[in-house]
């Protein structure tokens, strides 16, 4: 069975806030390798959609809610049957309660 990575809108939109974010404080190769980074961990979930860990900050969603991790990033996603859906990108120095009120 074929898995397909699709990204929500609000993925979509964290990401584009993060690289113009990097763009204009720092520069536009690091906007452009942080950006990148994010995207290529999101690609592993095509072969392994388990690899994540379960996010029990939404556990009362009952749903199939994981993430992964890259540097500050919680990369939250669903999985149901063949399709991951990227839902947001959560920035971990944040409150983690902020997640719960995330678009998942």
């Amino acid at each position: 069975m074929e898995i397909v990575v699709i990204w929500s809108d609000t993925a979509i939109a964290e990401l584009q806030d993060i690289y113009n974010y990097y763009y204009s404080k720092v520069s536009e190769k690091v906007a452009d390798n942080l950006a990148n980074a994010i995207v290529d961990q999101t690609i592993l979930l095509e072969q392994t959609p388990q690899m994540g860990q379960p996010e029990e900050m939404l556990a009362h969603l009952q749903k199939e809610i994981r993430y992964l991790v890259y540097e500050n990033y919680k990369i939250v996603y669903l999985i149901d049957e063949n399709i991951v859906t990227i839902a947001t990108i959560f920035d971990c120095r944040q409150n983690p309660r902020k997640l719960g009120v995330k678009n998942v």
